[in-house]
């Protein structure tokens, strides 16, 4: 019984130790686990749920995969080198399958390490090939560029990008203020056209009109000379209906004529 008994005791202190040398973590829903002993990536990503581990060799870092903003205040130069002041958003997520890798590769420092360089080298390139004064008015085209280019830069870490967004682009109050001068000039150039355009095709017409009120004036003088009974209807057409208060010698009574046989 003795033996027994100290049997029994052993087995429950091996047990004790063993259950207070287990670690037990839980990755929680948008993150994943990556486990390492003695430094060392062990196996692929871990889902989420409950893990246990030894804690004396073994480590479980728990990472975030939810999409993530990361907003960037830089400078940039355009095209006609023009310094722009930009406020940048990107979101990103990680491949949730290759979270190990990226771990493995990088390391819990990819936001700096990889991620920030990319979105600067993406946003200089792209406002680089831009016209300052173009850019304000495609803003939305230069950001699906920026999208592009990162999506092609981030792959390779197994980063996902979802969307860019140029908050706001500043440059000097001077090249402003040229812009806004050319922008206005711009709009009283097309005024001016459409002013001009108007003016022609309104000469134009005065140019028709005139023509066929010559033309027109041209056949009633060749009608009136041919046949005097049309002379005698075009003045009834303009006459008023009152007949002169006054007749003097022999003048007749307008329009009154009869034929004497």
């Amino acid at each position: 019984m003795r033996h027994l008994s100290f049997f029994l005791v052993c087995v429950a202190i091996v047990v004790t130790i063993g259950i207070a040398a287990s670690g037990v973590t839980v990755i929680d829903t948008g993150y994943r686990g990556v486990k390492t002993r003695f430094g060392k990536l062990v196996g692929e990503t871990w889902g989420e749920g409950i893990h246990f581990y030894n804690p004396i060799t073994t480590d479980m870092h728990s990472i975030d995969t939810k999409v993530q903003k990361h907003t960037l205040r830089m400078s940039a130069y355009t095209k006609d080198v023009q310094q722009a002041e930009l406020i940048v958003s990107v979101n990103s997520s990680l491949d949730e399958s290759k979270v190990h890798l990226l771990y493995q590769n990088i390391g819990m420092g990819y936001k700096d390490k990889v991620i920030t360089p990319q979105i600067l080298k993406a946003v200089k390139d792209t406002i680089g090939s831009w016209e300052a004064d173009t850019l304000v008015s495609n803003r939305e085209k230069a950001a699906n560029d920026i999208l592009s280019s990162l999506k092609t830069g981030l792959e390779p870490y197994y980063i996902r990008v979802q969307s860019v967004v140029i908050e706001n682009i500043d440059y000097s109050s001077q090249f402003e203020r040229a812009i806004e001068e050319k922008q206005i000039a711009t709009q009283d150039a097309i005024k001016a056209k459409n002013r001009t355009k108007q003016i022609e095709e309104e000469a134009q017409q005065k140019v028709l009109s005139a023509k066929a009120e010559a033309e027109s004036m041209k056949i009633r003088s060749q009608a009136l000379s041919q046949n005097q009974n049309l002379v005698a209807y075009e003045a009834v057409q303009k006459w008023d209906g009152k007949l002169p208060v006054n007749l003097y010698g022999n003048a007749p009574i307008p329009f009154l004529q009869a034929a004497i046989k």
